[in-house]
């Protein structure tokens, strides 16, 4: 018997906190990973977001400084020629002067000066020889627009800065420009240099890959914190469960001692019972029986004796009565729980020396078999706590039918009283207490303990409506 409990304890051990274990872990762990992904999507929204800014404004202040550099550029290729353009004299020399000392201005390999007059004819081009001469105020480039007729327009407008695309030295191919140019009145001319746009978006593009790069740099060590706060959580939940599955295990074995030991108390007081009971009235009937048979056979007078031995005989039926009600009241049986209540309330009624009664509240309804031997066992069990230690006068055991459905059962005593918080610091003192909770926890019911030092005790069995409902369908 004892095996079969601990096998079934072991299993509800195993298997119900287990899920409650899991579906904690899961509580724990779904919200983390909900969380830390809600968070990489938001960091990697906002870090988009910043490295977009962060482009618009580099690009914004790189091209700033770009512009300034051009007009920089420009105006010291018109203070390399003021002298000579405010010069008098050869006009024509002072301009193939000024040609020349343009044309060895330079500042990188796609950084050059460009002259035209203000037809479109080109007069110095540093890196496209080829062109001198030539009149391009017809060209278009590749999107269609005239970009000689617009420098020289912006030219004219008192100068500034132009977009457009030309041929870049170092590549050979067409690129975007952004020229910066102004007008020499006087001689006709209109004078420029550029910067080529391509080296710019290949900066902004690497700052975009650099800001990709630290977006999922970020985004990793998010799923990092995950994997580790997951883990983690795991391997808590691990470490519990090694623990609790300990912790059950010492329990699983406690309780299989007590319910050996209880085999063996319970086994122990029936043959204490029988010795010291009933074996002794029947030894002592049996003697009165063969005295009066040897009285008998002497003509003596008999009835004496017999009648003695029939009061012994009597004697020993009630006692075996007695011992078989401890066992299983036959009355919970067959008149129910009310009356098996009312029949041990007698009998601690009877043994003193407190006065024990009985109040049934309420319209009595059938109870399943179950719930009648957990009730009566608890009221029993209560009742001889009270008569061992509590030391009262009077004992009022009261059951209630609520009204709603639900059963509540209560034992009170105007005893002693007892500190319920040292009794439950301390689970050895309290193996009664803890035996009427576990009857009860296994249908479902409650048990609520109220007692102090020298204010009695209450004892008090609660069951509900939807509780009850459950046990009638098993």
């Amino acid at each position: 018997m004892a095996r079969l409990i601990a096998k079934n304890s072991h299993a509800a051990v195993d298997n119900t906190p287990m899920r409650l274990r899991t579906k904690i872990i899961l509580l724990a762990v779904l919200p983390l990973v909900a969380s830390l992904a809600l968070l990489a999507v938001a960091v990697r929204q906002q870090e988009g977001d910043l490295a977009r800014r962060e482009h618009a404004l580099v690009e914004r202040a790189y091209m700033e400084a770009r512009r300034a550099e051009l007009r920089n550029y420009v105006a010291l290729a018109v203070s390399t020629v003021q002298p000579l353009y405010e010069r008098g004299g050869d006009e024509a020399a002072n301009r193939r002067e000024a040609l020349k000392l343009l044309a060895s201005l330079d500042y990188g390999e796609d950084g050059y000066f460009f002259v035209y007059d203000l037809q479109g004819h080109v007069l110095m081009h540093s890196r496209q020889p080829e062109l001198l001469g030539k009149n391009l105020w017809e060209l278009r480039d590749a999107r269609g627009r005239p970009t000689i007729q617009k420098l020289i327009q912006q030219a004219r407008a008192g100068g500034g800065y132009v977009d457009y695309l030309w041929r870049k030295p170092s590549s050979g191919q067409p690129a975007p420009k952004l020229g910066y140019v102004v007008a020499l009145q006087r001689w006709q001319w209109m004078l420029g240099t550029g910067l080529y746009l391509d080296g710019i978006e290949a900066t902004m593009t690497q700052l975009e890959r650099e800001a990709s790069a630290n977006i999922a740099t970020t985004l990793l060590w998010i799923a990092g914190i995950a994997v580790f706060g997951v883990g983690l959580i795991s391997a808590t939940g691990m470490v519990l469960n090694f623990s609790e599955h300990r912790l059950a295990e010492t329990k699983l074995r406690l309780l299989a001692r007590q319910v050996v030991q209880s085999q063996e108390d319970e086994r122990a007081h029936l043959a204490r019972e029988l010795h010291d009971g009933v074996s002794q009235t029947l030894v002592s009937t049996k003697l009165m029986v063969e005295a009066a048979q040897k009285n008998a056979a002497a003509a003596a007078e008999p009835a004496g004796l017999l009648d003695k031995a029939l009061q012994r005989l009597n004697a020993a039926l009630n006692e075996v009565r007695r011992i078989s009600h401890r066992l299983r009241p036959a009355l919970l049986d067959t008149l129910g729980l009310p009356a098996a209540l009312q029949r041990l309330a007698e009998e601690f009624d009877e043994a003193g020396p407190a006065r024990v009664g009985l109040r049934i509240d309420g319209e009595p309804v059938e109870l399943p078999e179950v719930l009648k031997t957990v009730l009566f066992r608890v009221a029993q069990e209560s009742l001889t706590n009270m008569a061992k230690h509590a030391q009262a006068n009077q004992v009022e055991l009261a059951l209630s039918f609520e009204p709603d459905g639900g059963l509540r059962m209560s034992i009170t005593d105007d005893g002693q009283g007892f500190d319920s918080q040292a009794m439950h610091q301390h689970p050895a003192r309290g193996i009664g207490l803890r035996n009427m909770r576990e009857r009860l926890d296994s249908v479902g019911g409650c048990l609520l303990i109220s007692a102090a030092p020298g204010h009695g005790t209450q004892i008090e069995a609660q069951l509900s409506a939807i509780t009850l409902a459950g046990l009638r369908k098993v």
